[in-house]
């Protein structure tokens, strides 16, 4: 696995394709935070490849702000709002997010829709195999967050006024739905195995047994981790939010168990002398914290991950053919990034 160090995520200038009016959101924040005080100085978070994300520091606290990128954007596409709405209702809970402070949907103080939340100090593990920790703090991690994964499913969305927040039944054939529309918006070369990915989903999917809060894209990068200690202080990017099948979160968060040889990947790893605990083991825990009996056709979850991965891939390398993409990560990707998903997620299909 290629090693990736796990630090504080990295602040850099703000890009010149995502600079605003910084006397503007200074204004704003006086008028609309309580408790702000300037002066305000901006850097940008370098990571990411959909909504811009900046650190806003202030001699008494920082924040964080989140904004849609600039130009052409697909429809639904870059929810502030949804992220500001359910952070909103899960900061009463314990459940642990940043506290949002204010959405501002007013396209002339920035030019884009965007919300400020509270900045809290961690670690990002952009790298599952968290090079920098020991055997027994990897253990004790993962497990944290599968547990706090399992406890964002036992929220009552109800309780938090959050019904309308997305339809309780037929997740997935919504979300294939979406992303099927998605991708074919996008799409800058025919991939035919995408298109054959795409029709077997569309004619396989499982039940939906349970409805919960769905992250929509839980995975190691979107989980912080206390700055010393091996456990989770806030989980990120709503952006994919929904109320939904919470097997879409299990099943993309231990995506690395399955994937094959590569960076983000356990496939080359012996997981018992690294301290990561097996997929079977993660399973039993999180059927056990929330009272399943277990999954049915696992390899439709993973092909479906798969389809929307390069989904995602390929939206980001339309933004980036357009100038408006968030990281330079973006400039990397290709057709060929998307079709190994596809030939990835057509090997389920065949289980």
């Amino acid at each position: 696995m290629t090693e990736v160090q796990t630090v504080e995520p990295i602040t850099i200038p703000v890009k010149s394709q995502h600079r605003f009016d910084e006397a503007a959101l200074d204004a704003y924040l006086q008028a609309h935070v309580a408790g702000y005080q300037g002066p305000l100085s901006v850097q940008q978070f370098e990571g990411g490849q959909s909504n811009p994300t900046f650190l806003l520091e202030t001699p008494r606290r920082n924040y964080v702000l989140r904004r849609k990128p600039p130009g052409i954007l697909m429809r639904s596409a870059h929810a502030v709002d949804r992220e500001y709405r359910v952070l909103a209702a899960l900061a009463r809970t314990d459940f642990p997010v940043p506290r949002p402070y204010v959405l501002c949907d007013d396209e002339s103080v920035l030019g884009t829709m965007f919300f400020v939340m509270d900045h809290i100090p961690g670690r990002v593990m952009r790298d599952p195999l968290m090079t920098e920790l020991t055997p027994e703090e990897r253990r004790t991690l993962v497990c944290d967050y599968v547990d706090t994964l399992a406890a964002l499913h036992a929220i009552d969305y109800r309780s938090l006024d959050l019904e309308s927040f997305g339809r309780p039944g037929n997740y997935f054939e919504r979300q294939i739905s979406r992303w099927g529309r998605q991708y074919r918006e996008t799409e800058t070369a025919l991939i035919p195995e995408m298109h054959q990915l795409l029709d077997w989903l569309e004619r396989s999917v499982p039940e939906q047994r349970s409805t919960s809060i769905v992250h929509g894209d839980y995975q190691f990068g979107n989980v912080l981790t206390h700055p010393t200690q091996p456990r989770v202080v806030a989980v990120l990017d709503w952006e994919l939010s929904t109320i939904g099948d919470p097997l879409a979160d299990f099943t993309y968060f231990t995506a690395p168990w399955h994937a094959p040889s590569g960076e983000r990947s356990f496939a080359d790893i012996d997981l018992e002398t690294h301290g990561v605990p097996s997929y079977e083991e993660l399973l039993d825990r999180y059927c056990r914290k929330t009272g399943r009996p277990g999954i049915e056709q696992p390899h439709f979850y993973r092909a479906f991950h798969a389809f929307r991965s390069g989904a995602i891939i390929q939206g980001i390398i339309r933004r980036a053919m357009q100038g408006n993409n968030a990281g330079e990560m973006a400039l990397t990707f290709s057709a060929e990034n998307v079709r190994a998903l596809a030939e990835r997620g057509l090997t389920h299909t065949r289980i």
